[in-house]
């Protein structure tokens, strides 16, 4: 009987997921595994972004004042501005501008604080006549008003309308707002809106009030502001900076036209 030698098997090469080829349960299930483990950690990353954009967008933080109040604050860009920003920039200007009760703060020489009589602000000369004052105050709150094309510098020579009873305590004007519009963007950081009030005058002969309308559309447009006031920097760079600390200042005033806002 002939010895017949066994012919040494071949060892075919592995063949993972080939064409025509089948694999093993096991090896199915570790690349399916695979597979949804690799599909699974795409998507996490898709939503870890999105959620980063919609926080870039937002950032939301939280920002403690020097009162010691904390309150939420979110980026915006640097153009925008809330239309609760600009209505109380615009109501604050003008009742500022335009309450005039003839009396100022001020310090004595102890540097207790003190009320006195307002002696007003001159601001030039006025159809060639007398140098003209404006409320003290006013001038101040004046700075909210734009530099270009002499804006502010004109406004301030309306002052024939301070009467002349304001400094000698004998009158006294206030501004009553009656209403704000919302306001309506131009293009962008410029905006216009309305302000219908009503300038009631008290004096000793017309103790009543005598009162005036006062309606007007108001531009306004954004600023950039310091981000940082030097404590020691002079009085006016003070007042400045606090008209115009909400980021906007005031480029035109004309009387309101209520037919073309019909």
């Amino acid at each position: 009987m002939l010895n017949q030698k066994k012919q040494p098997r071949t060892k075919e090469p592995l063949q993972l997921l080939s064409y025509n080829k089948y694999v093993t349960t096991r090896v199915g299930i570790i690349s399916l595994a695979g597979f949804s483990m690799a599909a699974l950690s795409l998507l996490l990353q898709f939503l870890n972004y999105g959620a980063i954009s919609v926080l870039n967008k937002k950032q939301l933080a939280l920002v403690q004042l020097s009162s010691g109040e904390t309150i939420a604050a979110r980026a915006v860009d640097p153009k925008e501005r809330s239309d609760e920003v600009i209505k109380k920039f615009v109501s604050d200007t003008f009742i500022t501008t335009f309450n005039w009760d003839g009396l100022v703060k001020a310090f004595n020489e102890k540097g207790e604080p003190i009320t006195k009589q307002d002696t007003g602000v001159e601001v030039g000369k006025l159809n060639n006549k007398s140098n003209s004052r404006v409320a003290t105050r006013a001038y101040d709150a004046a700075f909210a008003l734009s530099e270009n094309e002499g804006f502010r510098p004109a406004f301030l020579k309306l002052a024939s309308i301070t009467p002349t009873g304001i400094f000698n305590g004998d009158t006294q004007v206030s501004l009553i707002p009656r209403f704000i519009s919302q306001p309506r963007q131009i293009k962008s950081g410029k905006w216009e809106i309305d302000f219908i009030g009503t300038l009631v005058t008290f004096d000793r002969e017309y103790n009543s009030g005598k009162g005036i309308a006062f309606n007007k559309t108001v531009t306004v447009s954004s600023i950039s502001n310091p981000e940082y006031i030097p404590a020691n920097t002079t009085e006016l760079a003070k007042k400045i900076y606090a008209a115009r600390r909400a980021g906007l200042e005031i480029t035109e005033i004309v009387d309101l036209d209520l037919g073309k806002r019909k």
